[in-house]
């Protein structure tokens, strides 16, 4: 929000009767743990009473609503060493994507907001306790079962559904949204005129008609000219940074994007794969100036973290280049385990999922892991690795090492993707497949059996048929097979 419209936002607070269980009023800070207690009412309140957001205001007087400014700078306001905001995020459970604002009203008159999201599907917890407001007191949720209750119940709009735009006409549609990339990259014919557009928006789901016209935040995210126009969505935009090291110390490049994923998709990989090193050798089945990284799997992984990400939490996909390897990494955690993640297929955001493999970004089918697992294998390098933290997902591309540099845990990782990769495509894992894998040679087919061993009492890989007696021709199958 620009200065004007944060005056209007607090010119309609105030005509409110009284706080509310989504509006709080205060003139200065008391404590950080009052904020958090604050925010997961607000929170909760809000999705109660059917808001978008519950309001946190600096600044006004609570019972007369009369804005009188405030010292509280929220933004600069430290909590110990640590920004206040970044600390109040990280309290929170689910880390909901709260936005905090600081103008001044007039030349005198400082005000500070939160501005927060209502939540969905579950209470808001600040250090594992849930609020609400009742009146103008601050309560622990628990004590108002009912309450609790219908925040379990509400039944919640989808993110692709929720509007990032509204009370517009059709000329701003086509003003905000680059309407010409949607029919490109579909390869249908653009419609004659502008309401043959707006039709065709609206049978997608990507307009609503409302009064007037709204955008959705599925057309936003994807088809923005300017992800700045939409500030509910615009927090997601990518963020890229390249490191000159193999930390987070010295930092060599950064870069935000400024478009929606399908207009700058393409864009995106080919600068994230220029950044990447050549490898001097990988193996024998590529020539020695090839690429680090598959650029396929990049493509495929990048896809996946904006597929994937959970939009109802705090954080923006990333993806970070290191000397030695490259994270991408977006907000929220799988709803399938990470052991799962080549066979099973489960999207929060089932219509940007669908529209994101129409429009040709990601695989049709699946989550393109098995591919990404196929060309990581082919270039000779370490497995890669999903953690999940902090309500992030994280995967992993390491440069070449050689077998003999492999950890235990990276030979028994890669054993067990190997055997993944085999099963999804009708095989089975073998002790030859394995040195096929690792380019272990015949005579060194011990080596392979170690590792198939400890990926067995890792209980990650099974035989295929604990019957047969010949280790020669034994076959081997992931442990969920």
């Amino acid at each position: 929000m620009n200065r004007g419209q944060l005056i209007e936002l607090i010119e309609e607070l105030v005509k409110q009767p009284n706080e509310s269980e989504w509006v709080e009023f205060k003139l200065n800070f008391h404590s950080p743990e009052e904020i958090g207690e604050r925010l997961s009412a607000l929170s909760n309140g809000a999705c109660i009473h059917n808001q978008p957001f519950g309001y946190l205001v600096f600044g006004v007087e609570d019972k007369t609503h009369v804005v009188k400014g405030t010292t509280f700078k929220a933004k600069s306001h430290k909590k110990g060493g640590e920004d206040l905001e970044h600390w109040l995020a990280n309290r929170l459970n689910p880390r909901i994507d709260f936005i905090v604002y600081e103008f001044d009203y007039d030349a005198q008159i400082h005000i500070s907001i939160y501005v927060i999201p209502a939540t969905r599907n579950r209470p808001v917890d600040f250090l594992n306790i849930s609020y609400i407001r009742v009146g103008s007191i601050t309560r622990k949720l628990t004590e108002f079962p009912e309450k609790e209750a219908k925040i379990w119940r509400k039944e919640t709009v989808s993110f692709e559904k929720e509007i990032a735009k509204d009370n517009l006409t059709s000329s701003d549609i086509v003003k905000f949204l680059s309407t010409e990339a949607y029919f490109d990259l579909l390869q249908i014919p653009y419609p004659s005129n502008q309401q043959g557009v707006i039709d065709k928006f609206v049978e997608e789901g990507l307009v609503v008609r409302k009064s007037g016209y709204a955008i959705t935040k599925l057309a936003a995210i994807l088809f923005a000219k300017n992800l700045g126009d939409f500030e509910n969505v615009e927090r997601k935009s990518i963020r890229v940074i390249v490191y000159k090291g193999k930390n987070k110390v010295e930092t060599e490049r950064e870069q935000t994007g400024i478009r929606g994923y399908a207009l700058g998709f393409g864009g995106l990989v080919d600068w994230v794969n220029s950044k990447l090193p050549a490898n001097e050798e990988i193996g024998k089945a590529l020539r020695k100036d090839t690429r680090m990284y598959p650029e396929i799997a990049v493509r495929e992984l990048i896809a996946n973290a904006l597929v994937h990400q959970d939009f109802s939490v705090k954080g923006f996909p990333m993806i970070e280049i290191f000397t030695d390897r490259i994270e991408i990494s977006n907000s929220g955690t799988p709803l399938v385990t990470p052991e799962r993640f080549i066979d099973a297929y489960i999207s929060r955001n089932e219509k940007l999922a669908d529209l994101m493999r129409r429009l040709g970004f990601c695989e049709e089918k699946g989550s393109g892991l098995d591919k990404v697992i196929f060309y990581n294998e082919l270039y000779q390098l370490p497995p890669i690795n999903i953690i999940v933290s902090e309500n992030r997902t994280r995967i992993t591309l390491f440069s070449y090492k050689s077998l003999n540099d492999l950890d235990k845990k990276e030979k028994i990782r890669a054993c067990y993707q190997h055997a993944c990769l085999k099963y999804v495509s009708n095989e089975k894992m073998t002790n030859q497949s394995l040195r096929d894998r690792f380019k272990i040679e015949d005579h060194n087919y011990s080596i392979a059996s170690r590792i198939i061993r400890d990926t067995i009492e890792a209980e990650l890989v099974k035989e295929d048929d604990p019957d047969n007696k010949s280790r020669k021709y034994a076959s081997y199958i992931p442990y969920w097979a």
